[in-house]
């Protein structure tokens, strides 16, 4: 025994030993974001960002859309599933780490047994014990590898419920956007409709020359094709909706209008480093490198001999009714199996595995990158935003009042029909264009919070970010 004592040690502490050792990956990150002028976000507090961000908007409508996406969805449903599948198997990895036992029964006749033997029953029943120590770790890696992936799909599964709310949330105010320019289209051709029929009149009095009547014919054929133009852009929006809610194409008459639409005058948007430890598809890239490093520690408890432990214990007889009292059959043992020479197979296989980490590394790095990039395109998106509306409405205003005044001036006899079609033409688009510009501001606040990371889902961390 004192022999094989310092043996005993030698083996702990190659056992130690086998495979590198995790540690999380680290990240450069800037102390705050790059500044833009921004006079309307804070970083004082990100709590805001942790509870349901889409609640900012006080439409009752967008979150009823949100809440039954949530659960009708099957991008989401598949997710979950995944997530099933991920626990299941980490019950079996784990399941390896331990003996397991069986039983086995049988009865047979003949004069045969592994070599000729007088003619004879055969009873046998027991239970049986087997056993791999996991003396080198592989289990043990495997079963850390398989709780990381249910991590990573844990967190993949949050990664596309975020996704889900803001691609939601944009297609509703992409509608609502394609439900004001269908109004103004509408509300524009009304309008060069009872001027078309005025100018039809004129020119049919002989007032006026043809061409002012073919203008106000081209304006009017304009307009009418703008409406259809909307109306089918809307309709295609309304479509994807529904797919996202997880239902067959579904009508829908929303009542907010876009103009009434109001955005917080602050964000709090927090620092580069909070992303880390928020944002669900960083974590779920750390936590999938995670999973593919414990490979690497697998494929090298696989260079070295797997030790195991069997047992037996039942009765056997020549008779069954004697079975139970001819004394107990048992047998244990052990065993060694070991690789010797495979020509590099297995040093091979921890070589591709460590390949895979890596990618798996550089592909959470990656993300990481991508992440800091769609917050700061999404400030500065925000920002420049914000004074191009304000732009776009006092271009708006200007030329409704413009194309008034140019009527005015026409009906007056002052100028030239080309004025007021120019005119009309302005007012159009200054209206159109101010519409999609309120659009796109809304969809970089959604674009904002997404990569920020917020939207809590789990309702006690939900719970934690209120008590904060």
């Amino acid at each position: 025994m004192k022999n094989l004592f310092p043996i005993f040690i030698l083996l702990l502490f190659l056992a130690s030993c086998v495979g590198p050792r995790y540690s999380t990956p680290e990240t450069k990150t800037a102390g705050n974001y790059q500044k833009y002028l921004f006079d309307t976000l804070t970083t004082e507090s990100d709590t805001i960002l942790n509870l349901r961000w889409w609640n900012l908007f006080n439409d009752n409508e967008l979150n009823t859309l949100i809440e039954y996406a949530l659960k009708n969805n099957n991008n989401v449903l598949m997710a979950a599933q995944r997530v099933e599948q991920a626990r299941a198997i980490l019950g079996i990895t784990k399941a390896d780490q331990y003996p397991s036992f069986g039983y086995s029964a049988g009865a047979a006749r003949g004069n045969y047994s592994g070599q000729r033997v007088p003619l004879g029953n055969n009873f046998y029943a027991n239970a049986n014990l087997n056993w791999e120590i996991d003396f080198w770790g592989k289990y043990r890696a495997a079963s850390e590898s398989a709780r990381a992936s249910l991590a990573s799909s844990t967190y993949g599964m949050r990664s596309v419920q975020m996704s889900l709310i803001s691609t939601v949330a944009q297609s509703y105010y992409l509608i609502l956007d394609l439900q004001n320019k269908v109004l103004i289209s509408q509300q524009t051709l009304d309008t060069r409709d009872s001027a078309l029929h005025i100018i039809q009149q004129r020119y049919n009095a002989g007032i006026i020359p043809e061409i002012d009547l073919n203008q106000a014919q081209i304006n009017q054929a304009i307009a009418l094709g703008s409406v259809p133009f909307y109306q089918r852009q809307l309709a295609l929006a309304k479509n994807a909706l529904s797919s996202l809610m997880g239902k067959t194409p579904s009508h829908f008459n929303f009542r907010m209008n876009i103009n009434e639409v109001r955005l917080q005058n602050k964000i709090p948007y927090g620092i580069p480093s909070q992303i880390l430890r928020r944002r669900p598809d960083i974590l779920a890239s750390e936590e999938a490198y995670h999973a593919q490093f414990k490979q690497i520690n697998m494929a090298v408890a696989q260079r070295f001999p797997s030790i195991s432990i069997t047992g037996l214990m039942g009765g056997a007889s020549n008779e069954l009714s004697s079975l139970t009292s001819t004394g107990l059959a048992w047998n244990i043992g052990s065993g060694i199996l070991g690789p010797l020479f495979n020509f590099g197979k297995n040093k091979r296989r921890v070589e591709v595995e460590r390949a895979k980490a890596k990618e798996a590394y550089y592909n959470y790095n990656n993300i990481v990158l991508q992440a800091f990039r769609e917050v700061e395109d999404a400030l500065v998106s925000i920002e420049t935003l914000k004074k191009e509306v304000s732009a776009r409405e006092k271009q708006s205003i200007a030329a409704i009042n413009a194309e008034r005044l140019s009527k005015m001036r026409y009906d007056k006899g002052i100028t030239s029909y080309l004025e007021v079609l120019e005119n009309q033409r302005s007012a159009f688009n200054a209206q159109i264009s101010l519409s999609q510009t309120k659009e796109e501001l809304l969809f970089n606040y959604i674009a904002l919070y997404k990569a920020l990371g917020g939207g809590w889902l789990n309702k006690e961390e939900e719970k934690q970010g209120k008590a904060k």
